[in-house]
C-alpha cells in the first residue's frame, strides 16, 4: 500500500505536459484518499474554549476527529485532519447542506476564538489505517516541509527512505501527506507514538543496528540522514503534539 501510494504521489508531484501515452496511464490512476488539514492557533486565552467548542461540534456532526494539540514547536495549537474522500464527495450539495444543518452557526461561534489558521488539502494514507494509529497513540511528531524547486519528488522519496530506516530499528513509520492545494507545505508527515518515552526509545537502539538500518534504507549512516534531507527543502517545521481526550 505504501509503495502504491508513493508511485501515485510521485505522478502527482512531477506534473508537466502529458503525452498521449501518459494520458492513457493517467486514466487508470487511482488517487489516494484526500484530507483537509487545518492548522489553528487559538486567540490568547481561548485554547481550552476552542477545544471545548470543537468537541461540541464533533458531537453535533457525528464526526470522529483526527486531531492533536501542540506541545512544543510550530505556532499552531491544533492540527485537525478531516477525511474528504474526494472533492466531488466532500462538496456535493447534499453533504454540504447536511453539515450546515447539523451544527448551524458553527463558524460564527468558532471565529472569535481563532487568532490564525491555514488549510492545506493533501493526499494521504488509508483512513482506516490513520484512525487506528490515532486511537492507539498519545504522542505525535509532525514534520512539515516546503521543497526546493524541482525537488518535491526527491523529498517524498527521502520520506520513504526514513520510513524504511524507522521500520528497521523498530520505530513506527510516518504517515505521509502530499499537498494538492492550499497552504504552501509540499509534504508533511505524522509519526504516531504511545507516549514520549516511545518516541524517545530510538536513542536506545544499539549503534551497530542503526548503522545497518541506515545503510539498508539508502543512507550512508544515521548521522547522514539530516544533511541528505536538507538537499531538498527550503523550509522545515517540527512539532511535538499530544492527543486530545
Amino acid at each position: 500500500m505504501r509503495r502504491v501510494l508513493f508511485v501515485v504521489l510521485c505522478v502527482l508531484l512531477m506534473g508537466g505536459e502529458a503525452t498521449p501515452q501518459s494520458k492513457q496511464r493517467e486514466a487508470v490512476v487511482v488517487y489516494p484518499p484526500l484530507y483537509r488539514a487545518s492548522l489553528v492557533q487559538a486567540a490568547p486565552g481561548r485554547l481550552t474554549d476552542l477545544i471545548s467548542a470543537y468537541k461540541q461540534h464533533f458531537a453535533a456532526t457525528g464526526e470522529t476527529p483526527l486531531w492533536m494539540r501542540h506541545s512544543q514547536g510550530d505556532r499552531w495549537d491544533l492540527l485537525i485532519l478531516e477525511p474528504m474522500v474526494s472533492y466531488t464527495a466532500y462538496y456535493a450539495p447534499d453533504r454540504w447542506d447536511a453539515r450546515k444543518r447539523q451544527d448551524a452557526g458553527w463558524e460564527q461561534r468558532r471565529k472569535p476564538m481563532v487568532a490564525w489558521e491555514e488549510d492545506v488539502f493533501v493526499y494521504g494514507p488509508a483512513e482506516a489505517d490513520l484512525k487506528k494509529a490515532f486511537s492507539e497513540s498519545g504522542f505525535f511528531h509532525v514534520e512539515m516541509f516546503r521543497a526546493l524547486a524541482g525537488k518535491r519528488a526527491e523529498l517524498l522519496r527521502e520520506r520513504e527512505m526514513e520510513n524504511a530506516y524507522s521500520k528497521a530499528i523498530g520505530q513506527p513509520e510516518n504517515f505521509i501527506f502530499v499537498r494538492d492545494m492550499g497552504a504552501s507545505w509540499d509534504v508533511f508527515t505524522i509519526g504516531c507514538f504511545r507516549d514520549i518515552k516511545h518516541y524517545a526509545s530510538s536513542a536506545d537502539v544499539p549503534p551497530e543496528k542503526t548503522q545497518a538500518a541506515a545503510k539498508t534504507a539508502g543512507f550512508d549512516s544515521p548521522a547522514a540522514i539530516g544533511p541528505y534531507l536538507r538537499q531538498f527543502i527550503a523550509d522545515h517545521h517540527d512539532t511535538l503534539a499530544v492527543a486530545i481526550k
